[in-house]
């Protein structure tokens, strides 16, 4: 298994701030350097224990997706390549895993397009009958097939709290009615696009999220990741299941594992296991080999 990258210590461009998996720095004034580490979070908790090959797989899935859509709207992608914006002897820590991107103005809301009833809408639904505000039919199961995709916007909270479901009218609030109306009109298109791309390769995309930012002309632009296993839930269509919550090729088996372990689920958490780590990292490899290969 291949060495993994918990954290970049990249010396020769400022770093701006490290998220949960991506470290930033800054190329200019323009634009930015976006390293995806390995690490691996669940429960909102950074572990201690990286996926080897995580990184460079939500890297080459992004810019499989971007190509793939940008018919549909400009994204954040340069022609820059990492390795020549970093000092030699740190070329190895962005080779495979890191971008050089526009510096854009990020639009503080979150953009999910849900095709089926899972996660945190299958609660808001057994609870309401809706998903942020938005009135779905009675006697749905887990895992159903909505009749058609929906826009179920969240407000971006605060590291390590959790993202909340909002309505229409927050979005409104926040960037207007125009801005978004296209935001929700854009966020569906993609979905669409991408889950009929999708399913021909066995796969169902039950949801996923997106995220936009403007241009210094106020331009919308699509950035950060795009379709990958830790913003979108992957489903094996040969095996999915109405009534069931169906594997996703992502971090659930670290999930899984760790609701068996005795954790209050703040820092820190468990250490884990090696099968853990390697089955992880196969399922995210899988993903990328499934779809974008």
């Amino acid at each position: 298994m291949q060495k993994a990258l918990y954290e970049s210590t990249l010396t020769s461009l400022p770093l701006l701030g490290r998220g949960k998996v991506r470290d930033m720095y800054a190329v200019g004034d323009d634009k930015l350097l976006i390293v995806a580490s390995d690490r691996i979070s669940a429960f909102d908790v950074i572990l201690d224990d990286p996926i080897p090959g995580k990184g460079a797989v939500l890297t080459g899935m992004t810019e499989f997706w971007l190509k793939k859509l940008a018919h549909i709207i400009p994204n954040h992608s340069t022609t820059v390549n990492p390795v020549d914006v970093v000092a030699g002897n740190e070329r190895h820590l962005v080779e495979g895993r890191a971008v050089v991107v526009k510096r854009l103005k990020p639009i503080m809301v979150e953009a999910v397009a849900r095709g089926y009833i899972i996660g945190s809408g299958w609660k808001d639904y057994q609870k309401t009958g809706e998903v942020c505000g938005i009135t779905l039919p009675a006697g749905l199961q887990q895992a159903s097939q909505l009749a058609d995709p929906i826009f179920t916007p969240a407000a971006k909270a605060e590291f390590g709290f959790h993202d909340e479901n909002v309505d229409f009218s927050h979005v409104v609030a926040e960037v207007g009615e125009g801005m978004a109306n296209e935001i929700r009109d854009i966020t569906l298109r993609l979905y669409r696009e991408a889950s009929d791309y999708a399913a021909t390769k066995g796969i169902i995309i039950a949801d996923t999220k997106f995220e936009f930012g403007l241009d210094e002309d106020g331009v919308l632009h699509l950035m950060d990741e795009v379709l990958t296993p830790d913003s979108s839930r992957f489903w094996d269509a040969g095996t999915y299941e109405v009534g069931s919550n169906p594997p996703s090729f992502d971090k659930q088996f670290v999930r899984d594992w760790l609701e068996t372990q005795t954790w209050d689920k703040t820092p820190p958490a468990p250490r884990l296991p090696a099968d853990v780590i390697s089955h992880t990292a196969a399922k995210y490899q899988e993903a990328l080999e499934r779809l974008a290969k």
